[in-house]
């Protein structure tokens, strides 16, 4: 908008540079000038008078004269100025028309007309000029009126329009459209905004339609655990009396069994896992902080190394914020990674810092690459070691890890050095 306002000053400065040249070269005095019949017969008068002897005051015109002998002495001037000279030569500079006076052959003097038509041309230079400024000023107030209106009609609404495109875009259809029936995009920005509220629509519905995925995800996953917890109690007391009943040698059927049971807990993990992360996604995933000793995570530590591969370092004796179950999970979930792709000892160590009680939890294993570490927590990122190894996964164990020590104050942050490490910072009381 202000560059067409730009334009309108720009073409109104040039149209008056315009004017201002054409009063000036038009004020430029230019040779050759015309007598009329009427100041011809009006020169005749005064010479006829002035050769009669006639008073030069009963000759009466609308111009001005002047009379004056051979020696441009003034004899006569219709204006009242009888003193100074006349010549003929300032008249034809001028351009006055004149005529000769006579007696007989001889010329006895001069009759001027004070006037070369500059009155004429100056009345009609200056109507020039008032109608070339009143045609400029009625075409810029034209000019900006039809920007005004352009403004109203076409660019404030088109601008309206384009910045709801934006809101659109951007994922925001709770505001609606202004309509204004008056202008160009009436009916368009009507159309527009019922757009938006189909939209809307089908995005709430979407909405409602994932969430109730989710939570049958969550519902199944739920129910899933008891059927699975009941395979392996059964793998486990099939186990138990196959050991009881063997009378030598090794039972092929303890390793499938075993086996079972294992299958058993991995289905396990994974449901655990996928019910975790579907109740983060329905903002179910709570936690309950309590302060405890810092010595439940010794015994978190215990239930989860089954290969009996950690070795752990001193653990200071302090209070710490935490929901117990929650941290159970976040260390379980590092531990059985560490199993299932390094299969290295595992060494812990700790360490007090600034409000945290700072855990290490170290394998030997390949690591992951640089450019992973700032994935390795992403919902379902599962890097190029994964696909080089025969192992399953999810993806979903150091996502859950991350976001419980999140929920919790905490912090978890990945290195690989000589083997992954996984830093914990668990808030103190």
């Amino acid at each position: 908008m202000r560059k067409f306002y730009k334009i309108i000053i720009l073409v109104a400065v040039i149209y008056l540079a315009g004017i201002a040249a054409f009063a000036f070269l038009s004020g430029r005095k230019i040779g050759g000038s015309s007598i009329s019949e009427q100041d011809v017969l009006f020169l005749n008068d005064i010479a006829y008078a002035v050769k009669e002897n006639d008073v030069l005051e009963s000759v009466k015109g609308d111009k001005d004269y002047v009379v004056t002998d051979t020696l441009g002495n003034v004899i006569y001037d219709s204006r009242g100025e009888q003193e100074g000279t006349f010549t003929v030569q300032t008249a034809i500079k001028n351009r006055y028309p004149y005529v000769a006076v006579t007696e007989g052959d001889r010329i006895t003097g001069y009759a001027i007309l004070i006037d070369d038509g500059a009155a004429v041309y100056n009345s009609m230079r200056l109507t020039i000029i008032v109608c070339l400024a009143i045609a400029g000023a009625l075409i810029i107030l034209g000019a900006v009126v039809l920007v005004i209106y352009m403004d109203r009609n076409l660019i404030h609404p088109f601008k309206k329009m384009e910045g709801f495109a934006s809101k659109v875009a951007e994922g925001n259809l709770d505001e609606p459209l202004e309509m204004d029936r008056h202008n160009v995009f009436g009916k368009f920005s009507e159309s527009f905004d019922i757009m938006r509220e189909e939209l809307k629509t089908s995005r709430e519905r979407e909405l409602q339609l994932q969430k109730k995925e989710r939570e049958l995800v969550a519902s199944l996953s739920h129910d899933l655990k008891t059927p699975i917890t009941g395979i392996k109690l059964t793998t486990e007391l099939l186990k138990t009396k196959h050991e009881m009943n063997a009378t030598s040698g090794e039972d092929p059927e303890i390793e499938k069994l075993d086996n079972i049971w294992q299958k058993a807990d991995e289905i396990d993990n994974l449901v655990s896992d996928l019910f975790s992360s579907t109740l983060d996604d329905l903002g179910e995933f709570k936690v309950n902080l309590t302060d405890e000793e810092s010595a439940v995570i010794s015994g978190i530590i215990k239930r989860y190394d089954d290969r009996l591969l950690v070795t752990e370092g001193e653990l200071p004796k302090v209070i710490i914020n935490v929901d117990v179950k929650r941290l159970s999970q976040v260390i379980g979930n590092i531990i059985t990674n560490s199993y299932k792709y390094a299969g290295t000892k595992i060494d812990v160590s700790y360490g007090l810092i600034d409000g945290f009680l700072e855990m290490k939890i170290r394998d030997y294993g390949p690591g992951v690459p640089e450019d992973e570490l700032s994935l390795i927590a992403n919902k379902f990122y599962r890097g190029r070691n994964w696909r080089e190894s025969e192992q399953d996964g999810n993806g979903l164990g150091l996502y859950i890890a991350n976001t419980l020590m999140q929920k919790m104050n905490g912090e978890l942050i990945p290195e690989s050095r000589g083997g992954l490490i996984i830093t914990l910072l668990i808030p103190l009381s």
